[in-house]
């Protein structure tokens, strides 16, 4: 029985292991169909989750399609009616347009017809006229007839007879008119006579001051060669021609060796001239822009140098305190002389006489001083203000806040009005004193100035004129005119107009020649 149970024991062990094995299998068996089935769950629901958020998505994205296509269909009927909007405009501004032609035109139609009718009415009445002066003619033609029968019977002679005695009378008038004709031919030649006489004994007179209107009115260039003439002058003059259009001085190249003349009655003019002329030779280069670049730089030196004038005139005299457009106005008074004075080294004269004098009479000093520097200050400018020097230079000084005493003593230092302050008369008694000086003054040189001044003047009063220059001592004006308001028949124009003005308002020997330059420059820069 042992043995049998012993037998026995193994069979029992391998069937509960096969029967544990088989629970075993069956619960993992369950275990895993749950577990699927758990996770089948799970998907199913995820994949409905998912198509639940495509399908929203896909709603989303169909709203938003719709949307942005009703907006472009929006923004398409917008630019459709704005379109259509400028199309209808401009339709209705061409139809007024057309409107407005039809209407211009039916009024030109109109004023046509009134035309042609008033232009058939006017030849009826011109043939009506034409027929009534015909029958006149025929009637006074007739009537003519009939008064010369009548005067032929009259005076018993015919009309060739009287032709005759018509004649004859003239013939006697004619005589006695040619007679005093006659007689005031002598006269006038005898007067001619006796002012000819005059210009011979004035010209041997004008001899002895020759030299004094050579210093005053000629400058000289010394050349390095006589080689430099040709190249001043230039191809075909064009280099001696922008030299005097941009300076408004006469160069004079003769037979002087080695020397160029420079003639002109402005001084500054003939300083600009002489230095830059002296500088074009030394650098070389001579042509036309050349020129005009150096005069311009020599303008701005001598503008410098005036300046520099007036400051030491005014630290001569002692005055210190000028204003500094007086300064450059009493700085030009060293390039002007009256009467052959220099007006600068006059004028401080003046000032010092007038300070003596003031001193020695207990009189401030420094206004009389003050007084006499400025007395002429006018005369930088009385060519370009019209009036007395005196009562320019008055006003300059009243513009640049002078004390009512120097005015006065400007204003009067000639007699123009009367002196109302001591001052004013010193002022006037050391103007006398300086011109009265033997050996200041020459009064030719003034007038002379006056006269060129005068035409310069006269020129520049017409419309378009950029610069007129007195050339060949007042024998010639030459006038720059601004290309733009003046054409080539306007210039022609301008050059009688400008010829008759100087006929009718100076007196001058022989003849001025008017020369009017039109000159179109045309400047560009290569890059």
């Amino acid at each position: 029985m042992l043995q049998s149970l012993g037998t026995s024991m193994p069979l029992v062990l391998i069937g509960s292991g096969i029967a544990i094995g088989v629970v075993c299998f069956c619960i993992g068996y369950f275990f895993r169909k749950i577990t699927s089935e758990s996770r089948i769950a799970s998907a199913k629901k995820l994949a409905e989750e998912i198509i639940k958020e495509a399908e929203k998505e896909a709603t989303v994205k169909r709203e938003s399609a719709l949307l942005e296509a009703k907006e472009k269909m929006l923004e398409a009927r917008t630019k459709f009616e704005r379109e259509a909007n400028e199309r209808k405009g401009k339709l209705d501004s061409l139809e007024r347009r057309l409107t407005e032609r039809e209407l211009s035109l039916n009024r030109r139609i109109e004023s046509f017809e009134k035309r042609e009718r008033e232009v058939l009415e006017k030849e009826k009445d011109i043939t009506n006229r034409e027929r009534k002066i015909t029958e006149k003619e025929r009637q006074l033609a007739t009537l003519i007839e009939e008064q010369k029968r009548k005067l032929e019977q009259v005076s018993g002679l015919t009309v060739d007879q009287a032709k005759k005695l018509l004649l004859s009378t003239l013939e006697s008038e004619v005589r006695a008119d040619a007679a005093m004709l006659i007689r005031s031919i002598e006269n006038e030649a005898r007067e001619t006579a006796e002012k000819k006489a005059r210009e011979i004994i004035t010209l041997a007179i004008q001899k002895t001051a020759s030299d004094h209107t050579a210093e005053t009115t000629v400058s000289v260039v010394e050349l390095p060669n006589e080689e430099t003439k040709g190249r001043i002058i230039g191809r075909e003059g064009r280099n001696i021609r922008a030299l005097e259009s941009a300076t408004g001085v006469t160069l004079i190249v003769d037979d002087t060796p080695e020397a160029v003349v420079l003639s002109s009655f402005d001084p500054i003019r003939r300083e600009i001239a002489k230095v830059a002329l002296e500088r074009l030779i030394n650098d070389g280069r001579i042509h036309p822009a050349r020129i005009e670049e150096v005069v311009e730089k020599v303008k701005q030196e001598i503008k410098n140098t005036i300046h520099e004038a007036g400051k030491q005139a005014a630290f001569e005299v002692g005055i210190h305190d000028l204003h500094i457009e007086l300064i450059n106005l009493l700085g030009r008074l060293k390039y002007r002389s009256s009467y052959g004075q220099n007006v600068l080294q006059h004028s401080k004269e003046v000032a010092w006489l007038a300070g003596v004098m003031c001193s020695e009479l207990g009189v401030e000093s420094g206004i009389c001083k003050r007084a006499g520097l400025l007395h002429d200050i006018g005369k930088a400018v009385d060519h370009e203000v019209e009036g007395p020097h005196a009562i320019i230079g008055a006003e300059l000084a009243k513009k640049y806040n002078e004390k009512p005493e120097v005015i006065s003593a400007i204003l009067g230092h000639h007699g123009e009005v009367e002196q109302q302050t001591m001052e004013s008369i010193i002022v006037q008694a050391a103007d006398a004193i300086s011109s009265a000086r033997p050996g200041a003054r020459r009064e030719t040189l003034e007038g002379y100035i006056k006269r060129l001044e005068k035409l310069e003047e006269i020129a520049d009063s017409f419309s378009g004129v950029a610069k007129a220059y007195a050339l060949q001592a007042g024998r010639e004006i030459r006038v720059i005119v601004e290309p733009e308001q003046v054409n080539d028949v306007h210039a022609a124009k301008l050059a009688r107009d400008i010829s008759k003005q100087i006929e009718k308002e100076l007196q001058y020997p022989g003849q001025i020649k008017v020369t009017v330059v039109r000159e179109v420059r045309a400047v560009e820069y290569a890059k």
